[in-house]
């Protein structure tokens, strides 16, 4: 690999050449060597073996069709929605799962009786960008990408993509939707914000690559998504079809440039987006994933990507508004896609791709092409070799102390410091100084506080982000005799938001208390959210954890008292007072 094309010939300045060291830093961590004899994953899908060719042999029209259908299942469904997954596998002899929500002991027996019950060993995805946790109970969550986007040091996102890889293999697993490489320019994106590394397209791409290859290279098929690039939009492909006015070269220079430097870089797979992109295709209400222009000519052609291509699920408004089920599935295919995700009907799409081909719409050409590539990518992945997951010491394996390593690490270093007037921090515990702790959205004393307590004496309190006007002037009141107030902001849930829901009561509390100035304030959440506190910016002292789990927490206590150096960089450009890049960095602790 040649690290330097990650960032293009026209940046050339020091902050490039930290990245492109990191790159290549880690090119020399460990990597799992491929399982079915290929270099890498793209040789084993262009150069099909004989497994591939005498699988496909035994394959009627019917089940070459199905194995390029993913469809989703949970472990949390109870017994009847199980026997209705299974029979669609018995039935249809489809080509692989997509797990959502439910546990990992189910969710373990449930692909072994669903691999069981398979012709062909069924390839398991998840759309997990942080992980196994993102989607199931007892296990590791690691940081949304936002939060990874303020770390500087590359090799622990790919350190954490190696370790994804791993607990992904422990659970029978073979597919992640990850990493998200859409850069996030708008702050007012619904659906991506968090789930981007940011705004900074040669950020976004150094991330994505160290991502995509800590999981890779240990045997697991990452997917980049969501292209041609989900960034700079404000309507969420999920309700609606977004529409993409940039032109080619807009595009060239910005959204589409990870997703060409991951494709020069070796990446398995790439979901493609329902947005409609006049530029490239002007038929009117046609999502990319339909697109001709952009799936065949963009994206295989020109791009010359290889590997396997997704749709985004087949579900989504942004396809179903303007194209029934079954008609929706065969214009994917006639686009050029690989792999069809989460249908509404299995019969009706195998019925309208048949008819499709029948009609000379699709090519038996490209049905046998994109089928032997699944076939390839299930014996690259082991699946020529298949065995059921062994259910012993399966929740300690995916709990091991490496995730627990590796996310203290990650909060640590992502933690930005974004004002420190006159010293506020770090903290130094003075005689007769009297220090409050409040956390706002909390029931009880938060890990936040618990922690700070290792370090100083507080008097702590907790009110509701949606406070009335009584509760916040008693407050208010309680805090006048203290001479420093440590405050906690969090969100209505454990994963960042677009809008915390804080009351106009609790915001003005929050403005009085950034003004009084012996506030040191700390954002638990997405840092777009800053916008929703007028005055924020006048606080003596504001840091970014950008997430509540508990390691953000205990990060933040222990740079507060002078414990950690500080070293995050704001990833994305939040308004006229905070933008990309900012933070004030220690290279040391606050403290000897």
């Amino acid at each position: 690999m040649t690290a330097i094309s990650l960032f293009g010939c026209e940046s050339t300045g020091a902050r490039q050449n930290t990245l492109v060291r990191k790159i290549e830093l880690m090119a020399d961590l460990p990597a799992e060597k491929p399982r079915a004899g290929a270099r890498n994953l793209l040789e084993a899908l262009e150069h099909p073996s004989g497994w591939v060719d005498s699988v496909y042999n035994t394959l009627s029209l019917e089940e070459r069709i199905a194995q390029l259908i993913i469809i989703e299942a949970f472990s949390n469904q109870g017994p009847k929605y199980e026997a209705e997954v299974l029979q669609v596998i018995e039935q249809h002899k489809i080509g692989g799962l997509i797990f959502f929500q439910g546990g990992p002991i189910r969710q373990a027996r449930l692909t072994n009786r669903y691999q069981a019950a398979s012709k062909v060993p069924l390839l398991i995805s998840m759309d997990a960008e942080t992980g196994i946790g993102m989607r199931l109970d007892s296990t590791v969550q690691y940081p949304f990408q936002m939060m990874l986007g303020a770390v500087e040091d590359n090799g622990l996102i790919y350190r954490m993509g190696a370790e994804i890889a791993v607990e992904f293999k422990r659970l029978g697993m073979h597919v992640n939707f990850a990493p998200v490489a859409d850069i996030n320019n708008n702050p007012d994106n619904p659906i991506i914000s968090y789930r981007s590394f940011g705004e900074d397209r040669l950020a976004v791409t150094a991330k994505s690559l160290a991502f995509m290859r800590g999981m890779q290279e240990n045997g697991i098929i990452a997917t980049a998504k969501h292209f041609p690039g989900h960034g700079d939009t404000d309507i969420d492909s999920h309700h609606d079809l977004p529409v993409i006015p940039f032109s080619r070269q807009r595009l060239d220079s910005l959204e589409l440039y990870p997703f060409k430097e991951l494709i020069v870089n070796g990446v398995g797979g790439i979901m493609v987006a329902h947005m409609h992109i006049p530029d490239l295709d002007p038929t009117h209400n046609l999502p990319s994933t339909l697109s001709k222009p952009i799936v065949t000519d963009l994206l295989k052609e020109e791009l010359g990507f290889k590997g396997l291509i997704f749709t985004d699920a087949m579900v989504m408004k942004g396809v179903t508004k303007f194209f029934p089920p079954g008609e929706a599935e065969a214009r994917a295919l006639m686009a050029g896609n690989d792999v069809l995700e989460r249908l509404n009907s299995v019969p009706k799409a195998i019925q309208a791709i048949k008819e499709a081909i029948a009609n000379g719409d699709i090519l038996m050409e490209d049905i046998e092409k994109s089928c032997k590539k699944m076939l390839a990518a299930k014996q690259w992945v082991g699946l020529d070799n298949y065995k059921p997951i062994e259910l012993e010491n399966l929740y300690q394996d995916l709990n091991p102390p490496e995730a627990d390593s590796t996310n203290r690490a990650i909060a640590e270093a992502a933690l930005t410091l974004l004002k420190n007037e006159k010293k506020v921090l770090p903290v130094r515990q003075r005689k007769n100084l009297k220090i409050a702790t409040v956390s706002f959205g909390a029931i009880r004393p938060t890990a936040f506080q618990r922690e700070i307590k290792k370090y100083a004496a507080t008097k702590d309190f907790v009110i509701s982000r949606k406070a009335n006007a009584k509760e916040v002037q008693k407050l208010q009141q309680q805090l006048r005799s203290y001479d420093l107030v440590l405050v906690a902001l969090y969100g209505p849930s454990i994963r960042p938001s677009n809008n915390l829901g804080y009351s106009k009561h609790t915001t003005s509390l929050i403005h009085h208390l950034a003004s009084s100035k012996k506030a040191l304030i700390t954002l638990f959440d997405n840092a777009y959210t800053l916008n929703q506190f007028e005055g924020i910016q006048k606080s003596r002292g504001l840091l970014l954890a950008y997430q509540p789990h508990f390691h953000a927490q205990e990060a933040a206590a222990k740079l507060i008292f002078g414990g950690l150096p500080v070293r995050g960089k704001l990833p994305v450009t939040v308004n006229d007072f905070f933008s990309y890049g900012d933070g004030i960095s220690k290279d040391k602790p606050l403290l000897p």
